[in-house]
C-alpha cells in the first residue's frame, strides 16, 4: 500500500510559477514509478508528467520545456515545477504511484492560473 498526499496548489498569474510536491508514505525507491495528472472542468484527466525509479521522464507535450518533475528520494517526494503557466494549465492536479501493481492516488491539488 501507498499513500500519496498533494500539495502546493493555489491561484497564480498567467506567466507565473509554482511548485507542487507529492509526497509518499513509503520510500519512493519501492515505486516504479510517478506522476502527475491533471484534470480540467469538463475534461478527462491527462498525463502531465511523470518519473520512473531509474530517474527516466516523460512530459505531455503541452508542458515540455515549461514543467519539471523532479525527486527527492530523502524526503520519499515528488515535485513538479510549473513555469510560464498559462491559464489552460488550470484544473486539478493528481499524483500517483505505480507500485505492487497498482495505481495509488491522491486527493488532489486546485491550480488555477488567471489571464
Amino acid at each position: 500500500q501507498v499513500q500519496v498526499v498533494e500539495s502546493g496548489g493555489g491561484l497564480v498569474q498567467a506567466g507565473g510559477s509554482q511548485r507542487l510536491s507529492c509526497a509518499a508514505s513509503r520510500s519512493i525507491f519501492s515505486i516504479k514509478s510517478m506522476g502527475w495528472h491533471r484534470q480540467a472542468p469538463g475534461k478527462q484527466r491527462e498525463l502531465v508528467a511523470g518519473v520512473t525509479s531509474d530517474g527516466s521522464t516523460n512530459y505531455a507535450d503541452s508542458v515540455k520545456g515549461r514543467f519539471t518533475i523532479s525527486r527527492d528520494n530523502a524526503k520519499n517526494t515528488v515535485y513538479l515545477q510549473m513555469n510560464s503557466l498559462k491559464p489552460e494549465d488550470t484544473g486539478v492536479y493528481y499524483c500517483n504511484a505505480v507500485a505492487f501493481g497498482r495505481t495509488f492516488w491522491g486527493q488532489g491539488t486546485q491550480v488555477t492560473v488567471s489571464s
